[in-house]
């Protein structure tokens, strides 16, 4: 009887390992683990715990320009040698956005923590878009994916292949990672991970680079 009843239990056991390893097989072959992955990983988000200190960087911009005769060692120049291809195909540089904050995230559309975060960067650039240029670098082989994915999600987020090999500035191993460069021409920001971008503090700090 007690062999009996052990047998049945693995036989359930099993039949759900099957059930499970079938769903995951499922989403992962439809794309859609990506999405329940970045789901759960929104929650995280709300934490805030993942968002860059905003505060401690403000403050340390404030130390370098107290004194004009002196330059920081930590001041790093942003690197502006880096070629973009808009979604109409058309070739831009990122020296022509010099002179205004620059807010540029490397994202892709399968990775979990680049969907799980973009919600917040579309609202940032609802509201900071006039203000700030937005340069979303795909790094899908295939840009067309990323194109139908700024669109089907209903963003009007600008968004970039890169034109040419992306300077070493802007090379991480990790995505998503985002880099912001004030209006005078300096890395303000490396941020590595994912984060909510939509914050008053976050956007308060990118008004300040103006």
């Amino acid at each position: 009887m007690n062999d009996t009843k052990k047998d049945n239990n693995s036989r359930k056991t099993w039949i759900q390992y099957g059930i499970i390893g079938a769903i995951a097989l499922t989403l992962y072959i439809t794309g859609l683990h990506t999405e329940v992955i970045a789901f759960a990983q929104r929650g995280l988000l709300a934490t805030g715990i993942m968002n860059p200190d905003v505060e401690e960087v403000a403050v340390n911009r404030n130390m370098e320009g107290r004194d004009s005769t002196q330059v920081s060692p930590d001041l790093v120049k942003a690197d502006f040698n880096f070629d973009l291809i808009n979604e109409q195909g058309k070739m831009i540089s990122l020296a022509d956005l010099k002179g205004k904050v620059i807010f540029i995230n490397m994202w892709a559309t399968w990775c979990p923590p680049c969907i799980a975060e973009m919600p917040s960067i579309d609202r940032l650039h609802e509201e900071l878009g006039d203000e700030v240029a937005f340069v979303m670098v795909s790094l899908d082989q295939d840009f067309e994916k990323a194109k139908a994915f700024n669109k089907n999600r209903g963003y009007n987020l600008p968004i970039y292949a890169p034109g040419n090999n992306p300077p070493a500035m802007y090379q991480s191993t990790t995505i998503p990672t985002t880099y912001v460069i004030g209006a005078d021409g300096n890395l303000a920001l490396i941020h590595k991970g994912m984060a909510d971008y939509s914050t008053s503090d976050f956007k308060e700090f990118l008004i300040s680079l103006k």
